[in-house]
């Protein structure tokens, strides 16, 4: 994945890190950068983790975006108004700053003051004991919901490769944010198909109709709009596979989906329910599950 578009002491700090087990950077303006590392934040410095006084100071939050977009604002407009921009090889970059708004909507950021970037892994097998949980029997449609940096995205694109070279079935990865597959350059299988889109109905409609799958993945369900797509889905005979950050559960319930997955920790091992959120598996039932080691 290339990050050269940091600031070249970041740059040469995060050199020093074994991206395998980091998750995010955050620049803050003025501020000593810090970054999630083994589950951990740790302040960053230039010969990796220090203590806060040996700290690498961000200076150029701006700058670091604008070269992060490749100088091109507007081929990122959309994205911008949810607050985020997904670049070269998945990395997802949440923006801080000065939200300008419009008829009640972001228009865009101005003076942006603060990065989160996400660091996107691909861990092959990670949903392997979802599948053989819930798919022996044949497919079904599935909710994976956490709280924010629990490895969502990162499951979802694991089931589009798995369902693909378990069933050999059509699966089409709606890609909203650009980070299941779109952007990362990964291998989901011979029979994924990637579309992407900001309006989950609008594309789903077309998609159905050109694409004609029998498996739907897509990211972040949030409000009535995305309900309406699942339901849209389900209607037309498809199983959907989605994620969302809601833990509710009543909410969750509401929802047309045959099994829940919850997703603890990165390292941890799923929750898996049934529709009524009646616990299939979970850590204490893993070993019966057969399951293997659960990852990012």
């Amino acid at each position: 994945m290339n990050l050269s578009f940091l600031p070249r002491e970041i740059y040469a700090a995060v050199r020093n890190l074994n991206v395998n087990k980091l998750s995010e950077i955050r620049l803050r303006e003025g501020q000593p950068v810090m970054a999630e590392y083994c589950g951990e934040y740790i302040y960053l410095g230039l010969g990796g983790v220090c203590t806060r006084e040996g700290a690498v100071v961000c200076r150029d939050v701006a700058g670091t975006l604008n070269r992060a977009m490749g100088g091109c604002v507007y081929s990122h407009a959309e994205e911008l108004k949810e607050g985020f921009v997904t670049v070269e090889g998945g990395v997802r970059i949440g923006i801080a700053g000065e939200y300008i708004t419009e008829n009640g909507r972001v228009r865009t950021i101005a003076r942006p003051s603060s990065l989160n970037i996400r660091i996107p892994h691909d861990v092959e097998g990670c949903s392997e004991v979802i599948c053989r949980t819930l798919f022996a029997g044949g497919l079904k449609s599935v909710l994976v919901f956490s709280r924010p940096g629990c490895g969502k995205t990162t499951v979802l694109r694991d089931l589009a490769r798995q369902v693909s070279r378990m069933f050999r079935t059509n699966v089409l990865v709606l890609d909203v944010r650009n980070e299941i597959g779109g952007a990362g350059g990964y291998d989901l299988g011979e029979t994924v198909d990637v579309v992407r889109s900001g309006d989950k109905l609008a594309a789903l409609e077309s998609a159905v109709r050109a694409m004609k799958p029998d498996v739907i993945i897509t990211d972040e369900l949030y409000g009535p709009a995305d309900a309406d797509a699942v339901k849209f889905a389900k209607d037309c005979g498809m199983h959907i596979m989605a994620s969302s950050h809601v833990c509710q559960r009543e909410y969750l319930a509401s929802m047309p989906f045959d099994c829940y997955v919850k997703l603890v920790a990165i390292g941890s091992e799923p929750e898996i329910y049934d529709k009524d959120f009646n616990i299939v598996c979970n850590n204490s039932t893993y070993d019966v599950c057969g399951g293997t080691a659960f990852g990012r």
